[in-house]
């Protein structure tokens, strides 16, 4: 018996020749494995029924049978186990249909012992691999039933490749849902999953969204996260991408009774004036009245109208939007109303106006306080009237919409000054919705940080971990006059100019450094104030002068000057 090498298997050896049998058995025996026999195809079988085996050698003549029957027997059962043709006539048609049917090898007679063990050895390491690989997929198949998220695979052309349990409740999947694109599976929902996981393959990047309302038909108030990764295999090559859903409905719940979310569709804050916010938006969104929101620019005004609408009963149909700002005078009349064919110069086409597009849902119209007067007169007709008149067509076209308002204008002052209508403005200010500006709510300044860094690390590419306690208290003390969107800005321009895995001062726009070191504090000294951040930035780099600079944002000719001028002293060089 071969001690030197590690063996382990039963082995069953099928063929109508007692002599090969025993020859085989003995063989094989020696070795430390396992053997059985069968004298024909009838005994194989029932040794089959009996057991499994780890290999079979099996002669191609089995009387009224053939090895080869035995081999598709094997296979239909599923079964992996490796099969070595026994043949005494051996040819290429009948190698050939041995291993299109799977055989792993075969060998001629006579048989020599060593081409005997050399063959057994080699297929039983294949079949410990195999079995090793088939374990591993067991284990892997349990753990993606057992996560709690929805999983969800696909492949570089967007077919479904698997999904879990999880994701069979959340997102409404069925079995035969595999092997079908997602983009044509019924999913019931808004769709925005299949968004993110085009993006991941488009871009190969993990990518994230919080917070989402699903807009799921079965369960309309499902709010999910989604994190989507691309698909490697070892040597790098990529083939797909895989989707994780998380169902944040009960949490979103919990922090709604508390008051105590963090963020609400695509509004970010969970200080005091949000909630109160977050709860007028749901309030507001079962009702169909106009809303006029008012509003610093970079507020998140447009953000509001999309929350109104996906918020209430018509978040099916479309919400349309339009910057009345942007527009000339003659354009907006056209984008608003429609115009037929050759109502003027240029109208080619009958065109479909907003209204029109928004029937049954919303249009926002944003920066509403630059519209004309004559533009004012038409809009009020159809507040009034529920109907709109394309350019060149007299007839009147009846529209269901909700209309909302923004402006960050006084609209009150405007009316005063005559540049407003007033019978327009009292009914566009149905329900006036009054949006905080930055500075009300700087408390919301760390959330929107934090969220603002997981966005522009997604698109450009970084990794940036956070921004330290100094660098946070500055974009807090900041009054932000550009509010959100500016905050937002300043975020991207740390993550480009920060290449560190934690933000600190030196990083902050220069209107924030500034601001920072002009403050003045209550009792009216500036020049104290910045005295004793620059003291500070010193004492933090152990005066070294090229560090604190950076960490002021200021060169560091004008950092020995500010030290010159304030005489302050390195205590190491005094002593």
């Amino acid at each position: 018996m071969n001690t030197d090498v590690e063996v382990s298997g039963r082995i069953l050896v099928v063929d109508d020749e007692k002599c090969l049998r025993f020859s085989f058995e003995r063989f094989l025996s020696a070795e430390g494995y396992r053997v059985s026999t069968a004298a024909d195809f009838e005994e194989a079988l029932g040794q089959l029924r009996n057991g499994k085996f780890d290999l079979i050698f099996s002669d191609i003549v089995l009387g009224g049978h053939s090895g080869i029957e035995l081999l598709r027997i094997l296979r239909e059962r599923d079964q992996n186990t490796p099969v070595i043709m026994v043949t005494g006539f051996p040819n290429v048609e009948t190698a050939s249909e041995a291993v299109r049917l799977g055989a792993y090898d075969y060998i001629s007679k006579p048989v020599v012992k060593k081409d005997l063990l050399q063959v057994a050895r080699s297929a039983l390491k294949y079949k410990r691999a195999i079995d090793r690989e088939s374990e591993t997929r067991t284990n892997l198949a349990a753990i993606f039933e057992s996560v709690r998220d929805g999983l969800v695979s696909v492949d570089c052309s967007e077919v479904v490749t698997d999904f879990n349990g999880a994701a069979r409740k959340i997102c409404g999947l069925a079995e035969d849902d595999r092997g079908e694109k997602i983009g044509s599976l019924a999913m019931l929902c808004s769709g925005r999953c299949r968004e993110l996981l085009d993006r991941t393959l488009e871009q190969r990047r993990p990518l994230t969204l919080e917070r989402m309302t699903c807009e799921h038909l079965e369960r309309p108030e499902q709010v999910v996260s989604l994190s989507t990764a691309p698909l490697q295999n070892r040597d790098g090559d990529f083939f797909g991408a895989v989707m994780v859903i998380r169902d944040e409905t009960r949490l979103n719940d919990l922090e709604r009774s508390l008051n105590q979310r963090q963020s609400f569709h695509r509004m970010i804050g969970q200080g005091r004036r949000m909630q109160e916010l977050y709860g007028f938006i749901e309030n507001l969104a079962q009702v169909p009245s106009t809303v006029l929101i008012l509003g610093e620019s970079g507020t998140g005004k447009e953000l509001v109208a999309e929350a109104l609408h996906l918020s209430g009963t018509r978040k099916k149909r479309p919400l349309v939007k339009v910057n009345c700002a942007a527009l000339s005078d003659t354009l907006l009349e056209s984008e608003l109303f429609g115009h037929v064919k050759g109502s003027f110069t240029g109208a080619i086409k009958d065109h479909v106006g907003r209204f029109q597009r928004a029937d049954g849902g919303t249009i926002f119209l944003d920066e509403i306080g630059d519209i004309s007067p004559r533009m004012q007169l038409r809009l009020l007709r159809v507040l009034q009237e529920k109907e709109v008149e394309r350019i060149g067509d007299a007839t009147p076209i009846k529209v269901d919409v909700r209309i909302v308002a923004a402006t960050n204008q006084d609209l009150e002052e405007k009316v005063r000054r005559g540049e407003f209508r007033q019978d327009l403005y009292y009914r566009l200010k149905v329900i006036t919705m009054q949006l905080p500006a930055l500075r009300e709510r700087k408390e919301d300044i760390p959330c929107l940080v934090d969220h603002f860094i997981r966005h522009y690390n997604q698109e450009l590419g970084r990794n940036l971990q956070g921004v330290s306690a100094e660098a946070l208290q500055a974009l807090q003390n900041y009054d932000w006059p550009g509010n959100v969107r500016q905050l937002e800005h300043a975020v991207e321009h740390i993550l480009i100019h920060c290449m560190e895995p934690v933000a600190t001062l030196h990083h902050l726009p220069q209107e924030v450094l500034q601001a920072r070191l002009s403050t003045s504090k209550p009792d009216g000294e500036p020049e104290n104030d910045e005295r004793q951040a620059i003291l500070a930035a010193l004492r933090k780099t152990d005066w070294n002068k090229a560090k604190a600079a950076r960490l002021l944002g200021i060169d560091r000719k004008t950092l020995y000057r500010k030290i010159e001028k304030f005489q302050l002293l390195d205590p190491g060089e005094v002593a």
